[in-house]
């Protein structure tokens, strides 16, 4: 077993070995502009962005001509926020998201709020997930989208996507108006089978290194039929990408992307399988050895590789102090720098205390059960140690109001 052991694959995943091979020849050898029409250098760039362009609304269920290539998630998730939002805005000036959203989605509601767009942000339960009706009773005749993340990169709880995205349709139908579902999918796509149709949305955002692909590429599929979704125009330039996103294309990271999307399709039971097994075994590990540890996330609706736990009478930074070979993380990536409890596990009612001591544990397909057992051991010896320090361990066990949270047991 090598140290340090990586287990925060939901902020990035190393580049999968058959990923780097395929992208190879792109830089050097073919390394031609996709938008060069004029000779043989463009063509054949232009063939391969064709096919991984394919390739990678297989993965959705999609049609090549509905995917758009972008930078990343949070370019995406802004591209499909605000072109809704511009485009759509005299029909309406009201979104609909949830407190636990990413960042760039967030951020760039609260940007829309300042421009006169009014936002209603879901409280989601205590388990992290937001209902079907909760969308329901939230649509007004003026709203224009509801943006709703498939899985939580923090928890890894699982939105109804299906339901809500057949609540969305309902309401469009019945209120005649320009009314659409988009999904910031990230951390799901490639864990859980997704059908663009299927789950009924109209917008979805992804990007290429939360599935061993490459960094600085993503994709923002846009449904061009029932209905035809139009986006006003974020990246004003020569019009690449059918005038959504002018810039000249990434073809190695394209090509890269793909063959990750091709990977994820083929291998992805096996590998949610194995996730599962490991995540399970990392959980139990831990409450058999660990006492006064809270789960956050629903226990079953959520992703495969993902445990967010909390422990109780310790400081969540001195615990990752201690486990200075483990690669975990006390939150999302873009927040890490914040001595702020994370506001995902605030919205979902987590006293504070323990927001504190939360750490996520994301899994990857590179580990396994050794290193499991070496990181309960770890975890286990660390916090024994730093509650042997902690005044408010012996006051809460004499006392007596350890019973006071809903704390996680071993199965």
């Amino acid at each position: 077993m090598k140290l340090p052991i990586y287990m925060d694959y939901n902020a990035t995943t190393p580049v999968d070995p058959r990923v780097f091979e395929a992208m190879k020849p792109w830089f050097c050898e073919d390394f031609g502009n996709a938008a060069s029409r004029s000779h043989v250098f463009g063509w054949k760039a232009e063939t391969a962005v064709a096919e991984s362009r394919e390739t990678i609304a297989n993965l959705l269920g999609a049609s090549p001509q509905e995917i758009v290539f972008t930078s990343g998630a949070t370019e995406s998730d802004n591209l499909a926020i605000k072109g809704i939002c511009e485009m759509y805005a005299p029909d309406g000036g009201h979104i609909i998201t949830c407190m636990t959203e990413h960042k760039a989605v967030l951020d760039t509601c609260k940007y829309l709020e300042t421009k006169g767009y009014e936002v209603t942000y879901l409280k989601p339960d205590t388990e992290g997930r937001v209902s079907a009706q909760q969308v329901a009773d939230e649509i007004r005749e003026d709203t224009v989208l509801v943006t709703l993340m498939l899985a939580n990169n923090e928890t890894g709880a699982v939105h109804p996507i299906a339901e809500i995205g057949k609540v969305v349709r309902e309401y469009r139908a019945r209120l005649h108006s320009h009314l659409f579902f988009h999904t910031d999918a990230t951390q799901g796509i490639s864990k859980i089978p997704f059908n663009v149709n299927e789950m009924a949305v109209d917008l979805l955002s992804f990007s290429s290194h939360k599935m061993y692909g490459p960094k600085g590429i993503g994709a923002l599929y846009v449904r061009r039929r029932d209905p035809r979704v139009r986006l006003a125009i974020q990246t004003h330039g020569g019009g690449h990408e059918r005038n959504m996103r002018s810039g000249t294309l990434n073809t190695p990271s394209i090509v890269g992307f793909a063959k990750a999307c091709e990977l994820a399709a083929a291998e992805m039971e096996n590998n949610v399988a194995k996730l599962r097994h490991l995540r399970d075994h990392l959980e139990q590990g831990i409450l058999q050895n660990v006492d006064y540890v809270k789960r956050n996330g629903h226990k079953t609706e959520r992703l495969c590789n993902t445990a967010n736990l909390s422990f109780g009478y310790i400081e969540g930074e001195s615990l990752m102090l201690k486990l200075r070979d483990i690669a975990v993380s006390s939150g999302s990536a873009c927040t890490s720098a914040s001595l702020e409890p994370s506001f995902v596990l605030r919205a979902m009612d987590v006293p504070d205390i323990l927001a504190h001591s939360s750490l996520r544990f994301s899994l990857g397909c590179y580990n396994d059960l050794a290193e499991i057992d070496y990181v309960v051991e770890k975890v286990a010896t660390a916090v024994r140690e730093l509650r042997e320090l902690s005044p408010l361990y012996d006051m809460a066990l004499r006392d007596n109001t350890t019973g006071d949270t809903d704390w996680a047991q071993a199965d």
